[in-house]
């Protein structure tokens, strides 16, 4: 086995992932929000999509009690477990601050500064539809 699978996997799984984010984003908000395509955050986690996507296709390749599918699963629950957690609460400290600076501004006149980025984090339905992406996606992409 060659590491195309390997890399074949996890691409697809994210791109599969974006363009659905983009997708659901251009519905909601009714127009295309092309920037949304490379943008962290939303449904479903590409951050899961794309390491369930690696730690499936390692334990397809090398079965369940292997050393590839032991650390590929490892990686894909702390980057799970980060973008439910630590990312989401990020994007809501971000968002507290924005709005705190957007009132002092109006407030005391103050110029416009760059606002923070909040949209990072993702809720675990989130994380759990990119985590089934992911595994769906390599178990396509070893079938081929």
């Amino acid at each position: 086995m060659n590491s195309v699978e390997y890399l074949l996997s996890p691409g697809s799984a994210w791109v599969l992932s974006q363009l659905i984010k983009f997708t659901i984003d251009s519905i909601k908000n009714r127009k295309l929000v092309l920037d949304r395509f490379l943008r962290d955050g939303g449904m479903p986690s590409s951050h899961s999509a794309v390491v369930c996507a690696l730690a499936t296709t390692c334990l397809l390749c090398f079965g369940f009690t292997s050393i590839q599918f032991a650390v590929a699963a490892v990686l894909a629950f702390l980057m799970m477990h980060d973008a439910a957690g630590v990312r989401l609460e990020s994007g809501k400290q971000a968002k507290a601050i924005n709005d705190l600076h957007e009132h002092l501004q109006n407030m005391l006149k103050m110029p416009a500064n760059e606002r923070l980025e909040e949209f990072l984090g993702h809720t675990r339905l989130q994380v759990l539809m990119g985590a089934l992406t992911g595994v769906a996606v390599a178990i396509l992409v070893h079938q081929l």
